[in-house]
Order: structure tokens, then sequence, then C-alpha cells
């Protein structure tokens, strides 16, 4: 069972920056790679590639991938919910946009989180969490701009794409509570493997990869990074600041995301952002912290000692 959430050490801090670095590189990653590839032999091939990966470090470990037939169904809906979904939907959606917007729309994700903990019961929405659901929805029509009155054009409906990754991405978080007392590494290579067989037989149907032309070298690349850093090993980072510093601690990784993906778009593709875009990222970033609630302590603290 994790600990409660504690203050974070160097270590935690840096082991955070850098998976926000790895999630981040996803988003570049993924709109390298959709240049060449379609989206769902994409999510295939990153999960394909992350479930191997993770069984051979469960072996490395020393410990048995053996689930009973029931946790196999759960570990096909966490995968659904968590990886075919969400991945395929993000890569339908940067063939349109940007790694930096992408990010930025993805920051959604707790937003949603925070609503359907509170629809399935699990959760109270304080009126704290709920003045941050709405500041992030705010900032989420910052970003996304007047082009939703406009009628459907490809852009938007690449950015609604997103939006629809960060529903999915919320509905397995309140899915995934069921693996609460599991081995976390164990999870991840579950959910993965999960993913990898539901996301098989579609590629193969609508893709038809062996038809397509072989990936440049710069693709190929993207696409082991993708797999190896933003899913395996970012998986493994992400379980050990949850194991040392607690959820909450953990969750600050949303905050840093966005900027990791808008500075490697910028300096790897010579992506720009527009400045609405930033300030939809600063209003969820701003929602993140009224849900986080640490800063709203520490500001009152402040006031009462002063």
């Amino acid at each position: 069972m994790p600990p409660a959430d504690t203050r974070m050490t160097a270590l935690d801090w840096s082991l955070l920056i850098a998976l926000s670095i790895l999630w981040g590189g996803s988003f570049l990653f993924g709109r390298i790679a959709v240049a060449e590839i379609p989206p769902l032999t994409l999510v295939l091939a990153r999960v394909g590639l992350a479930a191997i990966a993770l069984q051979i470090v469960l072996r490395a470990a020393g410990i048995v991938f053996a689930p009973r037939g029931g946790r196999w169904r759960d570990y096909l809906a966490m995968g659904a919910l968590n990886n075919l979904i969400p991945f395929g939907l993000i890569f339908f959606g940067q063939i349109e946009i940007g790694a930096g917007l992408a990010a930025v729309i993805n920051g959604m994700t707790p937003f949603w989180s925070a609503l359907m903990a509170r629809a399935a019961g699990a959760e109270r929405l304080a009126m704290r969490k709920a003045v941050g659901v709405a500041i992030g929805f705010a900032g989420l029509a910052v970003t996304i701009g007047p082009a939703a009155l406009e009628g459907l054009d490809a852009p938007l409906i690449a950015q609604l794409a997103v939006v629809g990754a960060t529903i999915s991405y919320g509905a397995a978080s309140v899915f995934g509570r069921r693996f609460a007392g599991d081995p976390p590494l164990l999870t991840a290579t579950g959910q993965l493997s999960g993913s990898t067989l539901l996301v098989l037989p579609l590629a193969l149907i609508v893709d038809a990869p062996w038809r397509l032309a072989m990936p440049g070298a710069e693709v190929a690349g993207a696409v082991v990074a993708l797999a190896l850093l933003s899913t395996a090993l970012a998986y493994i980072l992400y379980f050990r600041v949850l194991s040392s510093a607690g959820a909450t601690n953990v969750s600050l990784v949303t905050l840093l995301v966005p900027v990791s993906a808008i500075a490697l778009g910028a300096v790897v593709l010579g992506e720009t952002i527009e400045g609405r875009q930033l300030a939809g990222m600063a209003l969820i970033a701003g929602g993140l912290l009224v849900i986080d609630g640490r800063v709203i302590e520490v500001a009152q603290r402040g006031k009462i000692g002063g």
C-alpha cells in the first residue's frame, strides 16, 4: 500500500522532472511518427514494445506474471481506457496539431478524473475541487479558442480528439482503483499486455500494416523512444515516485508535462504555440493547483502567521 503523501526529497523531484520530460517527449515522438505510421499501428508498436520491455523487467526482478481469468478482464478494460483509446485519439489528433498544443489539452485529465470520481460515488467533489475544475475548463475553452464556434474543421476535430483522450484517462483513473492492492509494476505490465491484445486485430484489419512502406530512420527511432522511454521507463519512474512520495505529489507531473512538450516541440520541430494557448495552459495549471490545495494551505498559513 503506498504511503501517505510526504515531503518530496531532491531525488523525488529529479525523478519527477525526468518523468515529465519522458511524458512530454511522448507528444514529440508521436508527432514525428504519425507522419508515416497510422494511429492504430502506432498504438500497437507503442504498447507492444513497452509490454515486452516490462515483461523482461518483471522476469529480471523475479516477479511472476500469471494473472487469473478475472484479472485478465480487468487488464483488458484498463488497457482500453488507459492505453488503446487515449493513445489512438492523441495520435489521430497529432496528425493535425503539434506536440505542445496536444500536451496542453492533455493537462485536462485530472479534471475529468475528479468529475468521474464524483459521478461514480468514489469521491466527494469539495468546493475547492469544483472551483479548480471550473478554472480548468475555462483554460480548455481559451486553449481551443473561438474555432469551436466556427464549425468543425480538421484542427478543431484534432483538438476534440485529444479532449476525448483525457476523458478516457479520467475514466481509467476511477477504474484503476481496483488495482490498489497489486504491485504497481505488475499492473502496468498487465494493462499494456491487455491493450496489445486489443489493438492487434484492430491494427491488422484497419491499417493492414504489412502494406505500409518501411518507416525512415527518424520515424523508427521515434517509435522505439515512444515505447521504451515514454512508456516502459516512464511507468517505472512513475511508480518509483508514487511509492516514495505518494499519489498527490506524483500528480504534480501534470503541471510539468506541457512545459516539457512545448519546449521539445519548439527545439526539435520548430513549433510555435500561440499566446492564447499559453494563457489556457496557465489557467489549467491554476485549476490543478486549486484542486491540489497545497498552495492555498501555504498561503493561508502565511496569512495567519503574518
